[in-house]
């Protein structure tokens, strides 16, 4: 049994993303922890931006949301939220953007408002959109980080929250972003094909096989010609992880018992 759990290793896969001195615009959650486990590691300084307004955030310990005050304590500085939009985002300055997703489908269009029923009268409302859809079609590349299920990687999403490609865009780079480019899930890393613009299988887990992310994928999905192997989480990689976590959750129980 390997010593790490799927988590880890979609946490830690996603954190190689990142090289030292690029800008992410960063979601909470996964997309955080995976940001800052490349700052605490190989990526000292890799830029975090927050829909916040912060700007070169090194928190201590993972935020519950983009209004933590741990960002701003921690961050080179704190600006408007407009100008995080219009002039980092818009204006073409953020290198890649780390979302998560409650859905997806083929084309990197994802869901993050609405579960089953209408829209007026859903099975599960999520937390919604915040800065995902700009964020999706503005940095220069999107990395998504989710969880693999079918349930979640599905033929048709139940509300489009973020645009990734459709029928008639696909293939086409409306904006200056790039869209989706690479989707890093618990068991694999799949990319956004340059012609099709459909989701690709590029990279099995150790221990994962083809059959199992054809299993969990609720579409016919589309197999890379040189599949590759993403390599085993190092110790480092791992205790800092870890390390993380365990601040984040003594913080997060200590703030709450106070």
């Amino acid at each position: 049994m390997p010593d790490y759990s799927p988590i880890e290793i979609m946490t830690v896969a996603a954190a190689r993303k990142l090289r030292n001195g690029m800008v992410c615009f960063v979601g909470i959650g996964l997309p955080s922890a995976a940001a800052n486990l490349a700052r605490l590691t190989h990526a000292p300084d890799v830029v975090l931006i927050y829909e916040s307004g912060t700007i070169g955030a090194k928190p201590e310990v993972l935020p519950l949301s983009i209004g933590d005050g741990e960002l701003a304590e921690t961050a080179d500085t704190v600006v408007s939220v407009p100008e995080i939009f219009q002039y980092w985002l818009q204006g073409g300055r953020v290198d890649i953007g780390f979302l998560g997703a409650a859905q997806i489908d083929r084309f990197g269009n994802i869901n993050t408002t609405v579960i089953g029923g209408s829209y007026q009268k859903p099975k599960v409302r999520l937390p919604g959109a915040g800065g995902a859809p700009e964020i999706a079609t503005s940095a220069k590349e999107v990395a998504i980080i989710l969880s693999q299920s079918g349930r979640n990687f599905v033929e048709k999403l139940d509300f489009v929250t973020s645009s990734g490609y459709d029928n008639k865009t696909r293939g086409s780079r409306r904006l200056h972003g790039r869209r989706p480019t690479t989707v890093i899930t618990d068991l694999c890393v799949m990319a956004s094909d340059a012609e099709s613009s459909e989701l690709t299988l590029m990279s099995l887990h150790p221990g994962v096989t083809t059959d199992q992310v054809r299993q969990a994928t609720g579409w016919e999905l589309k197999i890379g010609s040189n599949i590759g192997h993403t390599e085993t989480p190092t110790t480092a990689e791992l205790a800092a992880l870890r390390d993380l976590h365990s601040r984040t959750a003594k913080a997060h129980c200590t703030a709450l018992v106070g």
